[in-house]
């Protein structure tokens, strides 16, 4: 098993079908464009971004501590701190 670990503690939503969905249809809608592109970032203008979801989640693990020792409802769910740093760690940290 290697040990690498993420360089920056970052979760990124891949679990949504939705994102990948629209991700999907922006592709297609580049591929199927019989025009020539004439600049690189041209494709932008063929499917809207908007519709693309792709969310980022920033925490450290300073963070994560504070928000168990802060917050009521995350204490009930997860029972002590050192659960909420190996769920920070298995969100964030690990790949």
């Amino acid at each position: 098993m290697s040990r690498s670990v993420k360089r920056a503690p970052v979760w990124k939503e891949h679990s949504s079908s939705g994102s990948s969905w629209s991700k999907r249809q922006a592709s297609k809608a580049t591929r199927r464009f019989t025009d020539h592109v004439s600049n690189g970032k041209w494709y932008r203008r063929l499917y809207c971004s908007w519709d693309i979801s792709d969310f980022r989640f920033y925490q450290t693990k300073q963070q994560a501590k504070q928000d168990w020792s802060v917050c009521p409802l995350l204490r009930k769910s997860v029972r002590s701190e050192a659960e909420a740093v190996n769920n920070w760690a298995k969100l964030y940290h690990r790949k």
